[in-house]
């Protein structure tokens, strides 16, 4: 059942995709995501992940169950509507960055207000407040081509966080980054998500998962087990209980609010 402190709530959900024989992406997920939450989802190639990480972002559909995103059921939505849902509810940060070449910095950030009809005066204030807060307010006019690698995913998580959203969604966020810079990023998802953001990291990086509240482990297209951790990246475990396996730190999907 869908809570007003959930972000997100999948409900017995199925995806099916038809390539000759069906091939299900994702076979009966039930998961609730609270506001202010930080959840990593991790699994195998083909676990499902992105599949997951479509439907809540609203760039898909599921073929039975319902995901609930904001308050707004997606399952019954058309593409208008889901579109509108997209661009208020949800902020991605892809691996790639995803900026637009031709753009400034404070421009790719003040990019989807202007689908919201804010005014151009209150997308510039809000870019150039949130380039100020991930650490670019000298760097505004500068295309992205001349921005290092770290400093273009941090305009890309300003521009995931311009419209305010319900949640953002980070895909492998720091899969292009070196050590050192990948810290730097996964300290300023930190500091955002104690400021209230609810934050969903795909990864398969365990260390960059274990930045989050729990981790969802998907196999084959279903929720495996979901781990809780306990603050600082570390998880809770009993001692010799083997990587893997239920321990102190992991909850049963089927008792943790309903989860599959």
């Amino acid at each position: 059942m869908e809570s007003p402190a959930d972000a997100v709530t999948m409900v017995d959900v199925r995806k099916t995709y038809h390539v000759g024989e069906p091939v299900h992406a994702l076979d009966g997920v039930s998961l609730s995501i609270p506001r202010g939450s930080y959840t990593a989802i991790m699994g195998p190639s083909g676990s499902g992940k992105s599949t997951l990480m479509n439907l809540v972002g609203c760039l898909d559909t599921p073929t039975a169950g319902s995901v609930s995103v904001g308050g707004s059921d997606i399952s019954t939505l058309d593409e208008r509507e889901r579109t509108t849902v997209r661009g208020t509810e949800v902020g991605f940060v892809f691996q790639t960055f995803n900026l637009m070449p031709r753009l400034t910095a404070l421009e790719n950030v003040a990019l989807p207000q202007l689908f919201q009809g804010v005014s151009r005066a209150e997308r510039i204030e809000r870019a150039g407040g949130l380039l100020e807060r991930v650490g670019l307010g000298d760097r505004k006019d500068h295309l992205p081509k001349e921005l290092s690698g770290g400093q273009r995913q941090r305009v890309a998580l300003a521009r995931a966080l311009v419209n305010d959203p319900a949640l953002v969604l980070a895909d492998e966020p720091t899969g292009n980054l070196d050590t050192e810079t990948e810290a730097e990023v996964l300290d300023l998802f930190e500091e955002f998500h104690e400021a209230g953001t609810t934050l969903v990291v795909v990864t398969h990086e365990r260390h960059v998962a274990e930045r989050a509240d729990r981790i969802v482990h998907l196999l084959d297209g279903e929720i495996e087990r979901i781990e809780q951790l306990d603050g600082a990246g570390e998880p809770e475990s009993e001692p010799g209980t083997a990587d893997g396996d239920q321990g102190a730190g992991d909850e049963p999907a089927t008792e943790q609010d309903g989860d599959r």
